[in-house]
């Protein structure tokens, strides 16, 4: 599986989820997808470059955005869940700038089928200037905030 997919729990399953082609296409080319499907081994392995991280949702998040965090060179697609002390943690407080998604997205299935609405609001996260700069021109509808 190519950049941008990840697992998504459902009913205590994982389910295959695809992040939408033209937000990555939006976004440009990136090194590195640390967790394409299947894939558990990125967070124990050194990142490559500009990273592209959508990681499972539910509690793993959150390890995934400290290590992006950490990694300091990337962007990820996760809910906009920002009460939460993990984007409190990794977001508001480490990361330098936010694309607020207007609307659901649409994950597909690694066949390509358009599956039903994300569930919730969505959010691009960038860590380092040249993707805070990628998020302000990336033409993806939404509100974009820097405040690093």
């Amino acid at each position: 599986m190519g950049i941008g997919s990840h697992t998504k729990p459902v009913r205590g399953r994982s389910d295959d989820w695809c992040t939408p082609p033209d937000i990555l296409a939006a976004l440009g080319p990136f090194d590195d997808d640390p967790c394409p499907i299947g894939g558990k081994g990125g967070l124990t392995r050194e990142w490559q470059g500009r990273a592209f991280v959508n990681p499972p949702y539910g509690p793993a998040t959150w390890a995934w955005m400290r290590k992006l965090a950490d990694h300091g060179n990337g962007i990820a697609l996760i809910f906009a869940r920002t009460e939460t002390a993990g984007f409190f943690e990794t977001v508001w407080e480490r990361a330098d700038a936010a694309l607020f998604i207007k609307g659901r997205l649409y994950f597909l299935r690694p066949n390509g089928a358009r599956e039903g609405n994300a569930g919730g609001p969505s959010v691009l996260v960038a860590y380092g200037e040249s993707n805070v700069q990628a998020l302000k021109t990336c033409g993806v509808p939404g509100q974009f905030v820097r405040w690093r």
